[in-house]
């Protein structure tokens, strides 16, 4: 670009014109006999732009379009009428299905993040809406959507959240049936899935972690600070499982009759052979995850590697055996 000449203004989108228009038509009803320069100045535009925008409104109009339908605009005097507008320059209505299908809309995201109130002040403002532009058993739509108030620890998690204090769990970890006991800061309190989470910077495993709120036995108030420290950064949530530095690397290998598990659980690379057996590289952070599925799917899939596990995965298998052995006898 030459020196001195004035940049190009960014074309205008057809999507920003309508909007113009749309605005355009209820402002000139109200302000009949406006000048156009005063026009120019309320939209941000020239002139030359009110006027081409006046002869493209003078061809539309409701369905018909006959001379009675279409919209009666002049402005050769320098100042703009409009008539025959009144149905474009009435103000958007909603349909009832309309209105409930945005009010179930914000109750379900609502209900799917606490701690942020832009859902409910959403929906207050459409529901005193649609009250007053469809009719007033709109404006009271209640749905029945999972809210999380079924779990016991909930409403301590959230009086610990909104006050910003640490949280003390008694939780479950099933993967190694037994209870521990977690100072947690929390960091939100989510619902994936149909799982209610509360995910927060855990002070036994010095790192972020997602707690089932159906596996917390008891939650405490901690009348101590809760904010997580600057390292603690929110998971993606697109799954819950999300692998950290420290898991194990396991290599498994499936028959074609087992090749589900790798559609199933997240994992880090799949090899498919021709016959449709695989090996799968995942991630775990017990390795009780692993032993658990090898023997229920009983030699569908055997661990490659580490060969540390693939030992002790053997020797659970031999000792069943040995078991079943003693039954008999």
């Amino acid at each position: 670009m030459s020196a001195g000449r004035p940049a190009r203004k960014p074309q205008e989108t057809a999507t920003q014109r309508l909007g113009r228009l749309l605005d355009m038509v209820p402002w000139l009803i109200q302000h009949r006999g406006v000048p156009i320069e005063e026009a120019a100045r309320e939209f941000g535009v020239s002139r030359e732009q009110v006027v081409d925008d006046l002869e493209l409104l003078f061809v539309c109009g409701t369905p018909g379009y006959g001379h009675a339908e279409l919209i009666d605009a002049s402005w050769e005097s320098g100042h703009v009428y409009l008539d025959n507008a009144d149905d474009i320059a009435a103000p958007m209505r909603l349909t009832r299905d309309e209105a409930v299908t945005l009010t179930a809309g914000l109750q379900a995201l609502g209900s799917s993040l606490v701690g942020s109130d832009v859902a409910e002040r959403t929906l207050a403002k459409l529901r005193a809406a649609a009250a007053t532009t469809v009719d007033d058993s709109v404006g009271r739509i209640e749905l029945d959507l999972d809210d999380g108030s079924q779990h016991p620890a909930m409403a301590t998690l959230k009086d610990a959240f909104a006050r910003g204090r640490r949280v003390h769990l008694r939780y479950y970890v099933a993967t190694r049936d037994e209870s521990t006991e977690r100072d947690v800061d929390i960091m939100r309190i989510v619902n994936l899935d149909g799982q209610w989470y509360v995910e927060g910077w855990c002070h036994r495993a010095e790192g972020v972690r997602l707690f089932r709120l159906d596996r917390i036995e008891r939650a405490e108030v901690l009348e101590v600070d809760g904010t997580p420290p600057p390292q603690a950064r929110p998971r993606d949530l697109d799954d819950v499982f999300v692998p950290g530095e420290n898991d194990l690397t396991v290599v498994l290998e499936a028959s074609r009759w087992a090749a589900w598990i790798a559609d199933y659980y997240p994992n880090e690379g799949v090899e498919r052979g021709p016959d449709g057996s695989l090996r799968v590289t995942l991630k775990v952070a017990d390795p009780a995850l692993v032993r658990r599925l090898v023997l229920r799917l009983g030699g569908e899939v055997r661990v490659a590697e580490p060969v540390e596990l693939a030992q002790a995965v053997a020797a659970e298998a031999r000792a069943a055996l040995e078991a079943y052995d003693r039954l008999d006898t």
